[in-house]
């Protein structure tokens, strides 16, 4: 996800993907979508269907030279902790998927340009992240029509080796969490493609009027405001007493999650978004998921 960060350099990696976003398809669309959502006075819950992905062309992105921190080797600590965590929390946009989640909504929506400019200022780090997922939703009020339709239209985009390495941790007894600051209404296709239970999903949730307007979101949820994802590890670490739990993402506030009682070790991904200001402070940070998974075998 956006990582909101005071004046670092940011590297657009994956703006080109755009163009190949037929990398993983329902088996029904129609189908998905009308039994996806059932409308409350306040919200929408989604039962969704098997999804049925098809291989992606996409390459894995490679560091650039000016890139190259010296956390791109691990140390024999970081691999052991790697290797023998309980659980693994991981970010969604530009991590497990290829894009950020409310821009594509908000493009969509035909705000995409005001959402991604406001997106852009918001990373200064000076606006808590609870007033910039307000203000760029005011922007454009997606209503539960919108988000059906963006659904059917647009399903996800996973990033390239992401389900392998998935499939890998639970094969070694490692429990797998999506903690996000998107929303659980585009989050859950994305679980239920990886085999990842709803009940470990971390995310925001959209909330709309008994006619389907747009009414805001979840305050509840800890990833609703800044610091909320090291809440969120903090709780899933408590509930489960997991010994060592490792986070995975892009952005500032999945650094933020390593902390006492969060995460033990912090895995920068830069395949998508490569975030120099992140990357310089990650225990471990790659550009492949492949170099994850090899690790483990």
């Amino acid at each position: 996800m956006e990582g909101l960060v005071n004046s670092s350099r940011i590297t657009a990696i994956g703006t080109h993907f755009r163009q190949k976003s037929h990398a993983f398809v329902p088996t029904s669309s129609a189908q998905f979508t009308k039994s996806l959502y059932r409308n409350r006075n306040i919200g929408i819950e989604q039962h969704h269907r098997s999804l049925k992905p098809i291989a992606a062309s996409i390459q894995p992105v490679e560091a650039s030279p000016s890139s190259r921190f010296g956390n791109m080797l691990p140390s024999k600590e970081v691999l052991e902790l790697w290797r023998n965590a309980d659980a693994v929390c991981f970010d969604v946009d530009s991590t497990v998927c290829l894009d950020e989640g409310i821009d594509e909504l908000a493009e969509f929506c035909g705000a995409g340009k005001v959402v991604a400019e406001w997106t852009s200022r918001a990373m200064s780090g000076s606006v808590p992240f609870e007033e910039a997922l307000a203000a760029r939703l005011s922007l454009f009020n997606p209503s539960l029509s919108q988000v059906q339709d963006y659904l059917e239209k647009r399903p996800p985009r996973i990033s390239p080796g992401i389900a392998k390495l998935v499939n890998k941790l639970k094969a070694n007894g490692t429990t797998v969490y999506l903690v996000s600051g998107g929303f659980r209404q585009m989050i859950k296709p994305v679980a239920s493609i990886l085999g990842i239970p709803p009940e470990n999903v971390f995310a925001n949730q959209l909330l709309f009027g008994s006619n389907g307007e747009f009414v805001g979101f979840d305050e509840n949820e800890p990833t609703s405001r800044s610091g909320g994802k090291a809440t969120a590890v903090q709780r899933i670490r408590k509930a489960h007493n997991y010994k060592e739990l490792v986070m995975i993402g892009d952005g500032a506030t999945d650094l933020e999650a390593r902390q006492p009682g969060g995460a033990d070790l912090f895995i920068c991904y830069a395949g998508v978004q490569h975030r120099e200001a992140v990357a310089a402070k990650a225990d471990w940070l790659v550009f492949n998921f492949e170099e994850l998974i090899s690790s483990l075998e």
